[in-house]
């Protein structure tokens, strides 16, 4: 008999999801019916990323209290939502790249082989988002039917995470209708793991303590379990567009990069330029992307603030679109002092995670302005002091924003082909030795430079303060397959484009003076570093050449209005030898866990910065 009204309910679920459905793709019909099946949903619905809908899921998570809907006056159509204080950000111990072969996931990544993870996935997904809805949400990474542009379908049982999709996607029909039976696309498959019995009263953010984040790079698929955050549950962000991605790139001759985009104007000449940069978090990638240059003469213009897929095109340049529709931000230490273009984009339409509520329905985070509010409701609920002696906002909280609101858009990120790279940045977070620009001496160098990455540990909680944290082009925890061969992929890349490729540097804002304070002002002053970039592609300056690489000659920096650093320009470019050489032999031991995989062409880069370091 149970055999028997389980028939009946699968049958029950198949007829759900295909008297629903928005497409006739047998493809789309069968594998949305498989998971319907395995996980159970007391309903599904296929997303049409329409106002009508938002409208509709907005409401209903209001109504259920997990949105509470902002002051419409301060921040039209605006909501916060707060999470569980167990689920605030990615889990990297709990991601894994689930390859055949253990030597494609590379020593970087956490690894499994599929049919294990599958075998310990389907007992959880097994009737995992019963009692909910099941969301079938169809999307473009990229401009729907773009040269450089992927498709993909999240199936999921979070409502926050429709939304951020919405926003963070070109989600929609079109998407939907772009995959035609045959074709490539990524499947991927959301749940936040807590099923509801019969009765059983719903929280505001359902989660479960048990957490999966697996990428099945052969079959281009994800499969998310037991959180609702940010990249743990908008698998279209890190997940497909850097993990998976990655992995597409090299096998069709592409590449998927955690990089910012932007467009340099010469407002004399009128001529424009592209750049692409790879930054850690907490080094000023989204504060470059939406750069306000304090020197005459330029104009920036956003493209995007996180990812970057890179092709070669028809004329054989390396060629760039931001794949995503959003700004998906780190709230706290962005204000109207730092990134006043980001507060502009925040205007409305916004949905904020775990900040603070102010009395006027508001929104308030640490660094959203220099005077702090006397009373706030803090991210977790409680009241609100500055005697408090507790931050008001998560240091992870969040605000999603679609990019069209950015006052500084570049009609560029509406690009089918994307736009052509005339320099690549690589940076991290470095106190010492760094110095604040540096071009490398080559492609190959500047590969090299890009794997070398890394920043200094700044608190006891990261480990040994000073101790150099890498995260080589800024990818580490986001390359889908073996770092070394990825690097490979990158010296590859470089031969295909021969002197077309971009021009590569090294950037270091932090650099500190002996007194422990910065060097250098940063923010809208880096436009200077852009400046002397150019100047280099166009091969206006000569620059000087060092055994790290080339930089800025005597008076090439344009330093106008900011004079009163000409005399600490010797510490920002200082070049210590001894200290270059001892990091060479940390570079040996990074290297060494990747085995006979490294490129030999960046063991000779090793070898000749030693060589050019100890004449």
């Amino acid at each position: 008999m149970g055999s028997a009204s389980a028939l009946e309910a699968t049958a029950a679920i198949s007829t759900m999801v295909r008297e629903a459905a928005t497409t006739e793709n047998p493809e789309i019909l069968q594998w949305v019916t498989e998971v319907a099946e395995l996980t159970k949903p007391d309903a599904v619905v296929w997303c049409d990323g329409s106002q009508d809908e938002w409208n509709r899921i907005t409401s209903e998570m209001v109504e259920a209290g997990s949105l509470i809907a902002l002051n419409k006056d301060l921040r039209p159509g605006s909501f916060l939502a707060r999470s569980h204080p167990g689920d605030v950000a990615r889990v990297e111990d709990r991601t894994f790249i689930c390859s055949e072969n253990e030597a494609d996931a590379g020593p970087t990544n956490n690894w499994c082989a599929p049919a294990e993870m599958k075998a310990e996935l389907m007992p959880l997904f097994d009737g995992s988002m019963r009692g909910r809805t099941m969301y079938i949400v169809p999307f473009s990474m990229g401009p729907v039917g773009g040269a450089i542009t992927q498709l993909g379908i999240e199936i999921t049982d979070s409502p926050y995470a429709v939304l951020n999709m919405r926003i963070m996607t070109r989600m929609g029909q079109a998407a939907l209708d772009g995959i035609t039976p045959g074709s490539e696309w990524v499947r991927t498959v959301h749940s936040v793991g807590a099923p509801l019995e019969a009765g059983q009263a719903d929280v505001a953010w359902p989660c479960n303590d048990l957490k999966y984040i697996t990428h099945f790079p052969e079959t281009l698929e994800v499969w998310s379990y037991g959180s609702g955050y940010g990249g743990n549950a908008l698998l279209s962000k890190k997940c497909f567009a850097l993990r998976i991605a990655s992995v597409m790139g090299k096998s069709e001759g592409w590449m998927a990069e955690h990089m910012l985009l932007l467009k340099l104007t010469n407002t004399e000449t009128g001529k424009s330029y592209h750049i692409s940069a790879a930054f850690p978090s907490a080094t000023g990638k989204t504060n470059l992307a939406m750069l306000q240059p304090t020197i005459p003469g330029w104009k920036v213009e956003t493209i995007g603030d996180d990812i970057a897929w890179l092709r070669p095109g028809p004329d054989g340049r390396l060629r760039a679109i931001n794949p995503e529709a959003g700004f998906f931000g780190v709230a706290p230490g962005t204000g109207e002092s730092t990134n006043p273009v980001a507060m502009d984009t925040m205007w409305g339409n916004t949905i904020f995670t775990n900040v603070a509520l102010t009395d006027d329905g508001d929104v308030w985070w640490e660094g959203k302005t220099d005077a702090v509010p006397e009373h706030l409701i803090d991210w977790l609920g409680d009241e609100w002091t500055p005697e408090s002696g507790k931050l008001a906002a998560h240091p992870n909280s969040r605000f999603t924003v679609p990019i069209q609101q950015t006052p500084t858009l570049a009609d560029d990120w509406f690009e089918q082909d994307g736009v052509p790279l005339d320099a690549i940045l690589f940076g991290g977070r470095r106190a010492t030795n760094v110095p604040l620009v540096a071009q490398s001496l080559s492609w190959q160098h500047g590969v090299f430079m890009g794997a070398t990455i890394s920043s200094e540990r700044t608190a006891a909680a990261e480990g040994t303060v000073g101790e150099l944290r890498r995260d080589p082009f800024a990818m580490l925890p986001f390359c889908g397959y073996n770092m070394a061969d990825y690097w490979g992929h990158w010296l590859d890349m470089g031969e295909k484009l021969g002197e077309g490729a971009p021009k590569i540097f090294q950037v270091n804002w932090f650099r500190k003076g002996a007194d422990g304070s910065f060097l250098w002002p940063g923010f809208g002053d880096n436009s200077r570093v852009l400046d002397w970039i150019i100047r280099r592609v166009e091969g206006e300056y000569e620059g000087r050449q060092t055994a790290i690489g080339t930089l800025p000659a005597q008076d090439e920096l344009n330093l106008s209005g900011i004079e009163q650093i000409e005399d600490k320009l010797d510490e920002l470019f200082a070049i210590d030898a001894e200290s270059w050489l001892a990091e060479c032999n940390l570079t040996d031991e990074f290297f060494a866990q990747f085995g006979d995989k490294i490129p030999s062409a960046l063991v000779a880069e090793l070898s000749d910065l030693r060589a050019r370091l100890s004449a």
